[in-house]
C-alpha cells in the first residue's frame, strides 16, 4: 500500500492512483492507435477520439459515483461533499457507458464503423484497466472482504483510511489484484483473437462479455460500499449491470455474425 509517491509541504501531493490512472489512459489510447491499421482506420483519428473518450470516461465515472453516494447518503450533504467522494476514482461502469456513447455518436456523425472502433479500443481498455487497478491497490480503494489466507492483504496507512475509507489492520481479499490479473488475461485473449477476427465487432463483443463475467465473479469478494443492491440484496449494482452487459454484448456479437456483418479488414503490412 503506497497511496502517495511524494508530498511537498502541505499543498502538493502526487498520488500513486492518479499516476497509474494517467498511465492507464495513455497506454490504452496508444494500443488503440496501434490496432487501428488492422481495422483499416486512421491511427490519428483513433488517438484523438480516444482522448475524448478518456475525458468522457472520467466524467461518467464521477457522475455515477455522485449519484450512488447521493442515494446511499440519505440526503446527508456532509457525506456527499466528503473527501471520500471528492478523491474517489469513480464508478467504472459510468465511465465505460459514457465513453461508449461518445464513440457511438462519433461513429454516427462521421460515418465510421462503430463495430470496428469497438474492436480497436477494446484491447487498450483491458490493458489500461489492468494498470488502473494497480493504482486502486496502492490507494486502498475497492477493497475486499475479510479473509484468513496466505494471500490476504492488510492495509495500514491512516491516510488511505481517511481518504477512501479502507479498514486498517484487517486481512482482506486483494480484489484490486484479482481485477488487474483478470483484465491482463482478457487483454492477452483479445490480442490472440485479433489474429482470427472474422467480422467487425467481434473483439468488442468478446471484451464486453469477458469483462462482465470477471467483474460479476469478483464482486462477490468486494467489501467496499458500491451503491445499490437488487433482488433482495443478492446482487450489487455492478453485478446487475454485468448481466445486462453480457446479454447485450452477446446479442450484438451474434447479430453481427448471423447477419453477415462486414468482414474485418486484413492486416496492413
Amino acid at each position: 500500500m503506497f497511496p502517495r509517491l511524494f508530498t511537498i509541504g502541505d499543498t502538493v501531493t502526487l498520488h500513486t492512483y492518479g499516476l497509474m490512472m494517467a498511465s492507464a489512459l495513455l497506454v490504452g489510447i496508444f494500443l488503440a492507435s496501434r490496432f487501428a491499421r488492422r481495422a483499416g482506420l486512421d491511427p490519428g483519428m483513433v488517438w484523438n477520439l480516444g482522448v475524448y473518450m478518456a475525458l468522457a470516461g472520467l466524467l461518467g465515472s464521477k457522475i455515477l459515483l455522485v449519484l450512488s453516494v447521493w442515494r446511499s447518503s440519505t440526503g446527508n450533504l456532509r457525506e456527499f461533499f466528503s473527501l471520500n467522494t471528492l478523491f474517489a476514482g469513480g464508478v467504472w461502469y459510468g465511465g465505460l457507458l459514457l465513453a461508449i456513447t461518445v464513440c457511438g455518436f462519433y461513429a454516427w456523425r462521421n460515418r465510421v464503423s462503430f463495430a470496428a472502433l469497438g474492436d480497436v479500443y477494446s484491447p487498450g481498455v483491458a490493458g489500461g484497466y489492468a494498470l488502473g487497478r494497480l493504482g486502486c491497490f496502492a490507494a486502498g480503494c475497492c477493497w475486499g472482504k475479510p479473509l484468513e489466507a496466505a494471500w490476504a492483504v492488510t492495509f495500514t496507512d491512516p491516510y488511505s483510511a481517511r481518504v477512501v475509507g479502507v479498514p486498517l489492520g484487517v486481512p482482506l481479499h486483494p480484489t484490486q489484484l484479482y481485477s488487474s490479473a483478470a483484465s491482463a488475461l482478457i487483454f492477452l485473449l483479445l490480442v490472440l483473437l485479433w489474429r482470427r477476427r472474422r467480422f467487425n465487432g467481434e473483439i468488442f463483443a468478446a471484451y464486453m462479455m469477458l469483462y462482465a463475467v470477471a467483474r460479476f465473479a469478483i464482486e462477490f469478494y468486494r467489501g467496499d460500499p458500491r451503491g445499490d443492491y437488487y433482488f433482495n440484496g443478492a446482487l450489487s449494482q455492478a453485478q446487475t449491470i454485468c448481466i445486462a452487459l453480457f446479454v447485450v454484448a452477446g446479442l450484438f456479437g451474434f447479430y453481427q455474425w448471423r447477419h453477415g456483418a462486414a468482414p474485418a479488414h486484413a492486416e496492413s503490412s
